[in-house]
């Protein structure tokens, strides 16, 4: 498959189980390598500048929190970007509002990546906190397993390296930015 893919790790670090997403972003990249090659994108609550991104790739993964009152904590959902446009998504925060708004508006013009949600339902998303709730690092590793079979879909190859950055130490960067380890991703 010669298809340009992205993973962007979706999310707002500051607020607990909510950064989510970019930590999964960055243990990615972090920790594998990809044939053929990967774009992984530091999303953050990208908003309007998530448009572009889905204009420029065929295929787009996102991953994220979905505060999904109806299901446990720490369910994960696999979405097609039609499912979520058509039932409207979970529009509980202000990063899940954009993320369908501009799917919405996307999905109207010349070109829209074929999109995929990878979301798990967090357990805290208003304590002011860059961690990870001990519930959800529960399914950390499956969270982490199910975005490398969805990338598997799409003809990507995921090798996990050798030395391996724990998710501790992913929070550690995005609590303590720097320019040597890129503001955290």
């Amino acid at each position: 498959m010669n298809a340009k893919v992205a993973l962007i790790g979706s999310g707002n670090a500051f607020f607990m189980d909510e950064g989510i997403g970019l930590y999964v972003g960055k243990y990615l990249k972090e920790n594998f390598t990809y044939e053929p090659a990967l774009d992984i994108v530091d999303g953050g609550t990208l908003g309007f500048r998530l448009m572009p991104l889905l204009q420029e790739y065929e295929h787009v993964l996102i991953a994220n929190t979905s505060s999904d009152d109806s299901k446990a904590v720490g369910t994960i959902t696999v979405m097609s970007g039609d499912e979520l446009i058509a039932s409207q998504g979970i529009k509980k925060t202000a990063n899940e509002v954009e993320i369908t708004e501009m799917l919405q508006i996307c999905s109207m013009a010349n070109h829209c990546a074929e999109t995929t949600m990878i979301s798990i339902v967090p357990e805290d998303i208003i304590s002011v906190c860059v961690d990870v709730t001990p519930a959800l690092r529960a399914h950390w590793e499956r969270y982490i397993d199910v975005i490398v079979e969805e990338l598997a879909q799409y003809g990507i190859t995921s090798t996990r390296k050798s030395d391996v950055m724990n998710l501790d130490e992913i929070l550690e960067q995005f609590a303590n930015p720097s320019i040597e380890y890129g503001k955290g991703f």
